[in-house]
C-alpha cells in the first residue's frame, strides 16, 4: 500500500487565514489537505493518532524568517504551539512508487538520494505578507515515458498534479541542475528529459518571506506520512476521459521544450489538419504532409509572446502589383487570433509592397476583418548582420524581439539562390531576402519558425524539400531550400492560416494546456465571457474572407489559384470550395467550446 505524504507549515494563528488564502491562490505548489485548529497536534482526516510534534523525521525552525536549527522533535515548543496552526500540504513523493510500478525509472530513488528542489524565477500569487517564488522538484524522465508520467500525475492534484514544465531549466530561471536549493543533485540518464513539478517546499519560501517571529516546517524531504492511500495508484490503473488525458509534444530542441494538451484537443486539431489538407487541385500535396505540424506549431505559438508573420508571393510577375490573393487573408486571420490572445504581432513584407499592404491593413480594420492594425515592417538585408539586428535587440541573441516567425504563402529561396513560381519562372527581382530571417532564427535559441505552403516553393517548406523534388511538378527546380521548424501543408495556403487560427482558439479553451502554459500559477479559471467573446470574434469566417478578397481586388491583387483551387482568375468571385472549408473548420472548432 502506498500512503500519501504531506509537507508541513506551522504558523502563529494570526497568520493562518492569510496563509490559507495563499494556498488557495497557489494550489499547484500548495495543495491544502488540512488546516488544524490552534494547538491541535492531530489531523483526523489524514491520520489517526497523529502528533505533528514528532511525526516528521526532521523539522526546520525559523525565527524572523531565518532558519536557526533543524530538530527531530517539536516537543520542547509545545507551549508556543498552543497558539499555532498546522497546515498539511500535498507532496509529489506520493506518486513516486506508482511511477515505479508503472515502469518509469525514478532516478532519485535509483541514486539513493533526495529529489532535487529548486527555487525558480516564477512568483507565486501573493497574499498579505506571503510573497515568494515557487519551488519545483526536478525528476529526469525518459522521453518515451513522458506521456505515461504526465497522465499518472495529472490526476493527482493534491500531490501537485502534472508537471508545470518539461525541458530547459533556464525557462524557470534555474541555471544549474547540479546545485539545487533543497534536496540532492539527481543525474539525468541517457535519453532523459528534465521534468519539473510544483513543490511544497514553496511553503518554506513563504515562511522566509513573511519573517514571523517563530515558525516551523518539515525539513525538505522529511515528510509527514498520512493514513490515506495515494490517489495516483488509482490514476495509474484507470483510463481517463479524453478531456482529462494529457499528451506531450516536443516543440523545441534549442532550448529543449515540450508542451502539453488533452487527448481530446489533440484529436480536434488533427481533424483541422486533415480538413486544411484537402487537395482540391489534385496536385499530390499529401506527399508533403507531416502529421502534427499544425498542432506542434500552434503549441509553440501558444507559448510565444511576440510573433512575426510574413506573406507575399509575386506570382503575377508581369503585372503591377504582382502579388496573389493567397496568403494575405490567412496572415490576417492568424494575426487576428494572436491579437485576441494578447500576443504582440507584426508583419514583414517586401519593401516595394509596403505602402500597398498598409492600405490593405487599414481597409481590413475598417471592414472588421481584424480589430487592430498590425505594424508592418520591411527587411532588405543590407549587411551580413542585418537579420540578427532585425530579430534581436542590439543584435544580442539573448534578447530576441520575436519568439516565433510564421511564413504563409511566402516565396521561398531555392537551392540555387533564386525564387520560382510553380511554373518555374524566376521572380527573384521581386522578392526581398526575408528568408535570411528564418535562417538566422535557426541559430538563435528561443525563436521557432513555421512555414505554411501548398506547393513546396514557399518559405519554410524546405523541411520537406526532398518530397517536393520527388512529387511536385518542377520540384527539383522550385523546391524551397529554407526549412522552418514546422512545415504545414494545406490545399490552399490561406486554409493553413485559417486552420492555425482555429487551433489556437481550441488550445485557449484546453484547461490542461492552460495550466501548463501558466506554469501552474494561480487558480485555474475558465475564460471570462469577455475573453471568450473576443477569441471567438477573432476567428475566420466566410464573411471575413469575402471582405478580405474584395479589399485585395480593390488594390489590384490578383488570384494565383484557378478553377479547382477555389478562386476565379480575376479574384472577383468567392468560390464555394473556400466557404465550405471555413464552415468545416468553424464547425469542428465550435465542438470544443
Amino acid at each position: 500500500v502506498v500512503y500519501q505524504t504531506a509537507n508541513v507549515v506551522i504558523l502563529h494563528k494570526s497568520l493562518a487565514d492569510d496563509f490559507e488564502a495563499f494556498c488557495h491562490a497557489n494550489p499547484s505548489p500548495l495543495p491544502l489537505l488540512y488546516r488544524s485548529q490552534p494547538g491541535e497536534w492531530g489531523c483526523p482526516p489524514l491520520a489517526a493518532d497523529a502528533d505533528i510534534r514528532v511525526d516528521c523525521p526532521q523539522y526546520c525552525v525559523f525565527k524572523d524568517g531565518l532558519l536557526v536549527s533543524r530538530v527531530s522533535s517539536l516537543m520542547s515548543y509545545s507551549g508556543q504551539l498552543q497558539d499555532m496552526v498546522s497546515f498539511y500540504l500535498g507532496c509529489s513523493f506520493s506518486f513516486e512508487r506508482t511511477l515505479r510500478k508503472a515502469g518509469v525509472p525514478v532516478r532519485n530513488v535509483e541514486q539513493n538520494c533526495n529529489v532535487s528542489m529548486f527555487r525558480t524565477s516564477l512568483q507565486c500569487r501573493g497574499v498579505g505578507q506571503f510573497q515568494c517564488p515557487m519551488v519545483v522538484t526536478m525528476r529526469p524522465v525518459p522521453e518515451e515515458k513522458l506521456d505515461l508520467v504526465v497522465q499518472i500525475t495529472h490526476l493527482t492534484p493534491l500531490a501537485h498534479g502534472g508537471p508545470i514544465h518539461i525541458g530547459d531549466p533556464a525557462v524557470l530561471g534555474i541555471q544549474d541542475l547540479s546545485r539545487p536549493e533543497y534536496g540532492d543533485p539527481v543525474a539525468l540518464g541517457p535519453g532523459d528529459v528534465p521534468a519539473f513539478w510544483a513543490c511544497g517546499a514553496t511553503g518554506v519560501e513563504a515562511v522566509q518571506s513573511c519573517k514571523p517571529p517563530l515558525a516551523f516546517t518539515h525539513s525538505p524531504g522529511c515528510m509527514f506520512v498520512t493514513d490515506r492511500q495515494d490517489s495516483s495508484v488509482f490514476a495509474s490503473t484507470s483510463t481517463p476521459e479524453p478531456d482529462q488525458c494529457p499528451l506531450t509534444f516536443s516543440i523545441s530542441q534549442q532550448p529543449l521544450h515540450f508542451s502539453v494538451a488533452s487527448k481530446a484537443v489533440v484529436q480536434s486539431i488533427r481533424d483541422l489538419e486533415k480538413i486544411i489538407g484537402e487537395d482540391p487541385g489534385e496536385r499530390g500535396i499529401r506527399a508533403l504532409f507531416v502529421q502534427d505540424e499544425l498542432l506542434r506549431s500552434c503549441l509553440s505559438l501558444s507559448h510565444s509572446s511576440s510573433v512575426l508573420i510574413t506573406t507575399g508571393f509575386p506570382t503575377h510577375y508581369t503585372h503591377n502589383p504582382p502579388e496573389e490573393t493567397d496568403g494575405p487573408p490567412g496572415a490576417i486571420a492568424i494575426a487576428a487570433t494572436l491579437q485576441a490572445l494578447q500576443k504582440e504581432v507584426a508583419i514583414v513584407t517586401d519593401h516595394r509592397a509596403l505602402e500597398m499592404n498598409q492600405r490593405i491593413m487599414e481597409d481590413a480594420v475598417k471592414k472588421g476583418v481584424i480589430k487592430t492594425a498590425v505594424p508592418l515592417l520591411s527587411y532588405q538585408g543590407n549587411s551580413p548582420d542585418s537579420a540578427l539586428y532585425f530579430l534581436c535587440h542590439n543584435g544580442d541573441h539573448k534578447k530576441p524581439r520575436f519568439d516565433h516567425l510564421v511564413a504563409i504563402e511566402r516565396s521561398g529561396r531555392a537551392s540555387d539562390g533564386n525564387y520560382y513560381n510553380m511554373r518555374g519562372v524566376n521572380i527573384k527581382h521581386l522578392v526581398d531576402p526575408i528568408d535570411d530571417l528564418f535562417t538566422t532564427a535557426s541559430t538563435i535559441p528561443g525563436i521557432s519558425t513555421t512555414g505554411i505552403g501548398d506547393g513546396g516553393n514557399e518559405l519554410g517548406m524546405g523541411k520537406v524539400k526532398e518530397a517536393v523534388r520527388e512529387h511536385m511538378p518542377n520540384g527539383s527546380l522550385i523546391a524551397c531550400d529554407v526549412a522552418a521548424d514546422f512545415a504545414i501543408t494545406a490545399g490552399v495556403s490561406n486554409w493553413g492560416g485559417y486552420g492555425m487560427a482555429c487551433a489556437l482558439y481550441i488550445l485557449s479553451l484546453c484547461p490542461i494546456h492552460q495550466r501548463y502554459l501558466h506554469k501552474g500559477l494561480g487558480q485555474p479559471h475558465p475564460p471570462t465571457q469577455d475573453q471568450h467573446q473576443a477569441w471567438a470574434a477573432s476567428l475566420p469566417s466566410v464573411a471575413k474572407e469575402e471582405e478580405m478578397l474584395s479589399i485585395l481586388v480593390q488594390h489590384g491583387v490578383r488570384s494565383g489559384k484557378t478553377g479547382t483551387l477555389g478562386m476565379e482568375v480575376d479574384g472577383l468571385t468567392f468560390h464555394p470550395t473556400h466557404s465550405d472549408l471555413i464552415r468545416k473548420l468553424r464547425d469542428r472548432t465550435s465542438q470544443r467550446k
